[in-house]
């Protein structure tokens, strides 16, 4: 099988495809490199360039006349720079995707992966969701997210395409094989920051201490980047028996975080622990949710491995080596 992958010099893009190849599929990676990184394209084919430039579109095929799938993982995704700018968010990630999907149905695509994600749910006063919860996106990149999941639905509901939009919860760790992790020195996730804290030497800063959780810091599902790419291959083999026209799966662990609870992770695997520090919640941020469901386990027969300690294992060792990696 070969798959093409959208933004597949990511961090999590580029992680799929190594699980691709792992598991015998042959990924063929298109990214603009606006976040990717080249060196995470290394020794696969691999075309820079838009996924709304139909003729790159059209040539890939024509390259790769036996690509069986398309996983679409192409889109800005930093909550509070959608605040900021809305409207290239929305360029980016819903009418560019809407152009892409066109140039897929000129070339014939049939199987569309979506790199979706759990911000556009509306969480219980438990904080769980399930893939039948409201949705409430509370953030532009949020609503990007849900604006191009209705799309694919409208298309898939009367197109020769059939949709798997992927609700994924809150990455975390790197490729175990240390092939790729995140690229950016400096992300704006929690565990980054504890990490970026760590090697500074300053404290962390918890973003938001009043929501209603169990200790007032934000709960997430944290889930292993390489559990959340093995689902996608999952998704691939089992595609033609479990979805039809569109679908929406949970990709999480099924338990709940909070930000304090991840800091005290993180301060039991560090040798010297960061000092942790309350601040107010940035533009956008919202109380959090964790998965409640099994779908992915009874659709797919997949669920997560990885602890969230490995997680953070995973994620230091990457940033021991990342600036040998990036050139």
């Amino acid at each position: 099988m070969r798959v093409l992958i959208s933004g597949g010099a990511g961090y999590i893009g580029s992680t799929i495809a190594s699980a691709c190849q792992d598991a015998g599929i042959a990924p063929v990676i298109l990214d603009n490199l606006v976040t990717g990184r080249r060196e995470f394209a290394e020794g696969r084919d691999f075309y820079e360039g838009d996924i709304a430039d139909g003729a790159l579109i059209d040539r890939i095929f024509a390259d790769h006349p036996d690509i069986e799938a398309v996983i679409h993982c192409a889109a800005l995704i930093v909550v509070p720079d959608s605040v900021a700018d809305p409207v290239g968010y929305y360029r980016a990630n819903v009418s560019k995707s809407l152009d892409f999907v066109d140039h897929l149905l000129r070339n014939g695509c049939r199987r569309l992966i979506f790199s979706s994600s759990a911000s556009i749910y509306r969480a219980g006063d438990d904080f769980t969701v399930d893939e039948k919860s409201g949705l409430d996106p509370q953030s532009p990149y949020a609503r990007t997210k849900a604006h191009c999941e209705a799309m694919f639905a409208d298309i898939a509901a009367t197109q020769p395409i059939d949709v798997l939009s992927l609700r994924y919860f809150n990455p975390i760790g790197a490729d175990p094989k240390m092939r790729t992790g995140l690229q950016l020195r400096r992300p704006s996730h929690a565990l980054g920051k504890m990490i970026e804290a760590y090697e500074l030497g300053e404290p962390f800063q918890i973003t938001g201490t009043g929501w209603p959780t169990r200790d007032g810091s934000g709960i997430r599902d944290y889930i292993h980047v390489w559990d959340l790419a093995t689902a996608h291959v999952a998704a691939l083999k089992r595609f033609d028996t479990v979805i039809s026209h569109a679908q929406v799966i949970n990709l999480g662990t099924g338990e709940g975080t909070t930000v304090r609870e991840l800091a005290d992770a993180f301060n039991a695997v560090v040798e010297r622990p960061v000092e942790v520090v309350e601040t107010g919640a940035r533009p956008g941020d919202v109380a959090g949710a964790y998965t409640r469901s099994t779908l992915a386990g009874e659709l797919l027969g997949w669920t997560a491995e990885h602890s969230v300690a490995e997680g953070i294992r995973h994620s230091l060792e990457w940033a021991r080596i990342r600036d040998t990696r990036l050139a």
